[in-house]
């Protein structure tokens, strides 16, 4: 058990289990990529001149032409950068203004015979305001005519070069920031004047509607040069990514980057200060039953701990860091005697929040993890020595074991009988409290964290692709009963609803024959899950009241390639037939090669046809799983009946008339594999495959409003149907998260099934690897499924998506035929 606990008078503890972790953290295993066109090159000029000559010249210009074309695309990535670049600045001197403004009158005030604040108060609370301000608006007005008449070989390292040498002012800035913010705060008691000035501070919005004014605080917008200095080389990272080494701009970014890590490694951080550690009494004749790992609540911060269960005591220990050579060594957090030992549940105590940590910074996480491990693999093909590989090793544990601190969300809460955290039962002396601590290196049973790095290398880390499972019957029931089949697989370490046959009535032999696909995410076992359907209600459930089903049966099997089995489950035996199809072939978009019909056909193609702006299969679907299915558990992820599915691909490829009496027949789930099916088969993805890189990149800028900017400004360069189109469908998916408490489909969610959907690139570019170590394609695959779910996930996180007048008008009739 992993768990998660509170210190207050009791303890919460979150947990999940050590296997499902395993599984989890073992599908994030990442290696390289199958293309890389300079391995090609280096390839090529390894050759021996013997006998080798006519196969360079044959594929020499081919190479080099896929060489120019991954430069031209990162050059114009850069111009995309540095427009985002220029919308924070934008933003930022809008938020020095906005102090500047009350500045002027303030000092102007100081000097009449009714103050505000004095000069000395003013000079403290807006202290190089001014200057910061001059030096971004001289940075701003030199790179904004440079990124307008943009140019590949446009230099503006130069500009950055000397905005990293100002950073003194910034400097300066710091360290006169907590004065600045403590003077203010006495400034806003002593004047009510102030106090109102200071909490209503405009900043001009540099969005469309510029005549509307934002309000801040003044303590805010002092915030924002401490913000902006601590990610200035997060800013010249992303740029430095997408310039060349060869580029004139190159060298002067580095320098700036050195210049700016310099600058923040001066500055000290403060550190909090140690939790201390509580202590009490032992038992007699302990013996050690079982000891795991368990993340701590501790004054709202997570903690990994390792927690030891004694006969007579449950003791919470620390592992502490020891210098090279020392033994382990155990800290005493706390323990409570077992006598004195009680569960609670939410409702027996009031216990704080668990502060559960996003979606999006989990997936950072495994996208850090997948890169790391992918370096791993690198260097053990290219290089002998073990010390950067050990060094690698160590910064994959450290954030492994990060996000073996974040995952839990579980709680399971522990008190002491009392109440109080002092027990009577008995308490142990500093010395007794030390003897057994030091026992527990010898004791425990547990050695190493349960992670991925203790692995071996060539251990399975599921299948990715499609699984195509038949559930054909069931028997052994001894009664006859309203039954259906629940179909799940492992994903990330927990278990996840992916299809439901329908119910069978009255029968001791249902003969369901229904097939579902299923889509894989390293998953290696598929549950089954068998349910009596409840038709009265003499089952609720205590929470709402609601209906619930009967779980008659449930059972599991190892997840392969192509076989018949049958599980038995209890004294019920249900058949299945499954056939794997891999993500290579599975996830490949086919070119175009017809003109009729709407699978498989561009989406101009179809838009023009239907004279319309949203292909008609789109908005159809749309409106009957908005007229019948937003309450529906898992809508979108759940899988229909493939032949459902099948029979309505066909009836809009015919142009069927009756297409709409067909899905009002027909179970919502395969109405929403219809639509994800549409989009998956579209020759092209949604995004274009032109812009899918520059979407990848722009989802990792560092900067808010950069990233914003860099967004926006790519989707608004996508074809008028794509767009469309995509805000449309956006708009849809909004709507259903609105129904999240019922459908259980977050954001995320919704994120993580469509994302790949709409902007998995086609593959008719792709090159043969000219490399002799086998690659494996999970790793690479999983970084690039994480990065299209981020792309589809920002965009659902935007409240508006502001559009140019030019756009907005051919939006206005978006879902108009």
């Amino acid at each position: 058990m992993i768990a998660h606990t509170r210190m207050t008078d009791g303890f919460d503890l979150f947990g999940i289990t050590t296997p499902g972790l395993d599984t989890y953290l073992s599908s994030l295993q990442c290696q390289e990529s199958l293309v890389q066109a300079s391995r090609n090159v280096k390839l090529l000029q390894s050759l021996s001149k013997t006998g080798q000559s006519l196969i360079s010249q044959q594929l020499q210009p081919e190479v080099c032409r896929g060489v120019e074309l991954d430069q031209e695309k990162g050059l114009e990535m850069r111009k995309w950068v540095l427009s985002g670049i220029l919308a924070s600045e934008e933003t930022y001197l809008s938020h020095l203004e906005a102090l500047l403004i009350p500045m002027k009158p303030l000092r102007a005030a100081a000097t009449t015979s009714q103050p505000m604040l004095t000069i000395q108060q003013i000079e403290t609370i807006f202290f190089k305001v001014p200057e910061l301000h001059e030096i971004h608006k001289d940075f701003y007005d030199a790179l904004l005519p440079r990124v307008q008449d943009w140019g590949h070989q446009q230099c503006v390292g130069d500009l950055f070069q000397k905005l990293a040498s100002q950073l003194g002012v910034y400097r300066a800035f710091v360290d006169n920031y907590k004065v600045a913010v403590e003077t203010a705060d006495k400034c806003c008691q002593a004047n009510a004047q102030f106090a109102e000035i200071s909490e209503n501070l405009k900043v001009k919005s540099t969005k469309d509607c510029k005549d509307q004014s934002a309000k801040n605080s003044l303590e805010t917008l002092l915030y924002k040069p401490v913000d902006r200095v601590t990610r200035s080389t997060l800013v010249l990272h992303d740029l430095l990514k997408h310039t060349p080494s060869s580029h004139p701009d190159y060298p002067l970014l580095q320098d700036a980057l050195r210049i700016s890590q310099n600058f923040l490694s001066s500055i000290n951080e403060e550190i909090t200060p140690r939790r201390q550690s509580m202590t009490v009494k032992k038992g007699e004749n302990r013996q050690l039953l079982r000891d795991r790992f368990m993340v701590e609540l501790v004054e709202g911060s997570r903690k990994l701990r390792h927690v030891f269960l004694f006969t007579d005591l449950l003791l919470c220990t620390k592992l502490k860091k020891q210098a090279a050579g020392k033994g382990q060594q155990y800290d005493c957090k706390w323990y409570i005697p077992l006598a004195d030992l009680t569960f609670q549940t939410i409702e027996d105590c009031e216990s704080t929040p668990i502060p559960l940590v996003q979606d999006e910074e989990i997936d950072a996480m495994k996208i850090k993890m997948s890169q790391i491990k992918n370096e791993i693999q690198r260097e053990k093909r290219t290089t002998k020595g073990s010390k950067v590989i050990e060094r690698l090793r160590k910064k994959l544990s450290e954030q492994e074991s990060l996000l073996l601190l974040m995952s839990p969300n579980m709680a399971f809460r522990v008190a002491n009988r009392n109440g109080k955290v002092s027990f009577k039962s008995f308490s142990l002396t500093s010395l007794e409290l030390q003897m057994l601590t030091n026992s527990c290196v010898k004791l425990q049973t547990v050695h190493t964290i349960p992670m991925t790095m203790n692995k071996e290398d060539d251990e399975s880390s599921g299948l990715y692709g499609f699984l195509n499972v038949i559930v054909h019957s069931a028997s052994g029931l001894k009664q006859s009963l309203n039954l259906y089949c629940s179909l799940e697989v492992d994903s990330f370490g927990y278990f996840v609803n992916k299809a439901k046959t329908r119910v069978y009535r009255d029968s001791t032999e249902p003969n369901w024959n229904e097939e579902f696909e299923i889509e894989l995410e390293g998953s290696q076992t598929l549950r089954l899950l068998c349910y009596e359907k409840c038709c009265n209600k003499t089952r609720q459930s205590k929470e709402e009241g609601e209906i619930t089903d009967k779980i008659m049966a449930k059972g599991q099997i190892k997840v392969r390639t192509n076989y018949d089995v049958c599980i038995c489950l209890f004294q019920i035996e249900v058949k299945l037939s499954m056939k794997f199809t891999s993500r290579e072939f599975s996830l490949k978009r086919m070119p175009s090669r017809k003109q009729s019909g709407v699978f498989g056909v561009k989406i101009n193609v179809v838009t023009k046809r239907e004279r319309s702006k949203v292909p008609l299969i789109v908005r159809q679907c749309v409106e009957e799983i908005e007229r019948r299915g937003m309450d529906e558990v898992g809508i979108y992820r759940v899988s229909g009946v493939a032949t459902d599915i099948q029979a309505l691909k066909a009836a809009f490829d015919s142009n069927n008339k009756d297409v709409s009496v067909m899905m009002r027949e027909m179970d919502v789930n395969a109405i929403a594999g219809t639509l994800k099916l549409y989009f998956r088969e579209l020759p092209e993805p949604l995004f274009t495959d032109e812009l899918y890189p520059n979407f990848a990149g722009g989802i990792a800028l560092s900067d808010s409003v950069a990233k914003e900017s860099c967004m926006l400004n790519l989707l608004l360069s996508l074809p008028e149907p794509n767009l469309v189109t995509f805000l449309f469908l956006l708009d849809h998916l909004k709507r259903i998260t609105e129904n999240e408490s019922v459908n259980k489909m977050s954001l995320h969610n919704l994120a993580t099934v469509f994302g790949p959907t709409l902007l998995r690139p086609s593959e008719k570019d792709s090159k043969i690897s000219n490399s002799s170590q086998p690659i494996s394609m999970n790793d690479s695959w999983s970084l690039e499924v994480m990065a299209q779910v981020q792309v589809l996930l920002y965009f659902l996180q935007l409240e508006s998506i502001p559009t140019p007048d030019s756009k907005r008008q051919s939006l206005l009739f978006s879902t108009e035929v």
